[in-house]
């Protein structure tokens, strides 16, 4: 089973940020996606147009929700960059690396 292939746990607070001995076999098994400080994780996507770069941040905003793990999105013509971390902690948890991978199977279209 991929990491794609759970569903985000909810998350109240209080439990601690995965420690970099967790982080780094968790981004291992992501595609293109880079650990920052242990605090966050991020990944640039290309496209070739803006509507393109729309309807996948369309996209990853229906996983969003459906999973109830929102990321930070950034995008622009022909772009898109993700940063995900666990907002109520401020660190990383398992569900923003399976949040990643799910984004990872809509992305995989890009340019």
């Amino acid at each position: 089973m991929t990491l794609a292939d759970h569903n985000c746990e909810p998350c109240r607070g209080g439990i601690p940020a995965l420690s970099p001995a967790e982080v780094a076999p968790l981004v291992a098994e992501l595609d293109g996606w880079t650990a920052v400080a242990v605090h966050h994780i991020e990944k640039e996507y290309k496209f070739r147009d803006f509507a393109a770069a729309l309807a996948f941040v369309n996209e990853v905003g229906a996983i969003a929700e459906a999973e109830d793990h929102h990321p930070d999105i950034w995008f622009t013509w022909g772009r898109a960059k993700i940063e995900i971390r666990t907002h109520k902690i401020d660190g990383l948890t398992r569900n923003d690396f399976i949040l990643a991978a799910k984004i990872d199977r809509v992305g995989a279209t890009t340019e």
